[in-house]
């Protein structure tokens, strides 16, 4: 059983791994904290980028020789494959660890293994420790090893009458300084931002991250069928990377350079792109997580293809009674068919209210590519 002590340094390492959020794809957030043999906190770390050492290498050479006959406490299961960087179950039996105990299993077929190694060569090791704090901070990694596409966050801003924009097309603004502010924070730590033409040709977005320095800039992701774009709009200013979708038979944009296109095959049904395949794409791209900023029929279209893993509305107290809704057609006829929600999180921001909510178990979205290996 983990000790009083294993369990704070686990809390501890949750945290270190979130500072990672942003840095890390294609890799995990990770974080990790090294106990010398009394218990008492020797090192910690976390993982800070693509390439670099690992939170378990970052913990051990802080520890130093405090580490022998310590204990491991990480967030993830130490990976036992050579990349970039070397085996961390190779490294924590090198250090002299004793113990090491993890939260999560790493589900990449690749990586796994870890906790086999070290308990093989004698290491005493415990999982699951605090594993619902640690999956959470690690969530879109976590969901696009298992599903095998990148997680999908779709955000959305409306009035309470689920507006989100007026009858006369205007949206600016309908929330507060301070939900925007956030927002660009969910982009700082997304892989990707996605779009549809319909938001491209009314707001003219350019989808990069504003706010404090350092933030990694997201992949910008404009799904537009029928190559419209226009060669000055903003998302091609070239402040970040932009990938640009079009249907198989369209005309080649004029894209400026920097700017990328991919031909993807129409839908099944209706009128856009097939969104399945624009997640296989991202995913071979890299991208673990997107962030899906597009108006209401795009989100509609994830929707309707089961693609939506977290939902974050920001609600503005504020009525418009006409106007484009939030969503469009999700492929929803009648009330049994309605995706039922799990709210995980109510949160205050200026007068606005930030809602947070995942499909339930029932409504959970289904794997649309095997899991890479």
């Amino acid at each position: 059983m983990a000790t009083a002590a294993e369990a704070e340094a686990m809390r501890r390492a949750v945290a270190l791994a979130a500072r990672g959020l942003g840095h890390t794809s294609p890799n995990p957030v990770v974080g990790c904290v090294i106990l010398d043999a009394d218990g008492r906190t020797a090192g910690e770390g976390w993982h800070q980028g693509a390439g670099g050492p690992h939170a378990e290498i970052h913990a051990l050479r802080a520890a130093g020789e405090r580490a022998r006959g310590g204990t491991a406490v990480v967030t993830l299961e130490p990976c036992n494959h050579t990349g970039r960087t070397g085996p961390c179950a190779q490294a924590l039996l090198d250090a002299g660890i004793a113990r090491v105990v993890y939260a999560v299993a790493d589900p990449h077929a690749e990586a796994a293994g870890g906790a086999a190694t070290l308990a093989a060569a004698g290491t005493a090791v415990e999982s699951g420790l605090l594993a619902e704090e640690a999956a959470a901070v690690n969530e879109a990694w976590l969901t696009s090893m298992r599903r095998g596409r990148p997680f999908v966050l779709w955000k959305y801003a409306a009035t309470l009458d689920g507006r989100s924009a007026a009858a006369d097309g205007t949206s600016r603004w309908i929330t507060s300084a301070a939900s925007r502010a956030d927002v660009h924070r969910l982009r700082a730590e997304a892989d990707a931002v996605v779009v549809g033409s319909g938001t491209l040709r009314a707001d003219d977005p350019q989808l990069a991250v504003r706010g404090p320095g350092g933030a990694r800039q997201p992949l910008r992701v404009v799904l537009d069928r029928r190559a419209t774009i226009a060669p000055g709009a903003r998302v091609l200013d070239g402040t970040a990377p932009t990938l640009v979708a079009v249907a198989e038979d369209a005309p080649a944009p004029r894209l400026p350079g920097g700017a990328e296109m991919v031909r993807l095959p129409r839908a099944a049904s209706g009128p856009g792109l097939d969104i399945p395949a624009l997640l296989g794409e991202l995913h071979a791209r890299g991208v673990r997580s997107v962030l899906l900023e597009g108006g209401p029929t795009l989100a509609g279209a994830f929707l309707a293809a089961r693609a939506v893993d977290k939902v974050v509305g920001y609600l503005a107290p504020a009525l418009l009674g006409a106007g484009a809704p939030a969503l469009a057609d999700a492929g929803i006829t009648t009330i049994t068919q309605a995706l039922r929600l799990e709210l995980t999180d109510v949160a205050r921001l200026g007068p606005d209210l930030r809602v947070t909510a995942v499909p339930t178990v029932s409504a959970a979205p289904a794997p649309i590519a095997p899991e890479e290996s």
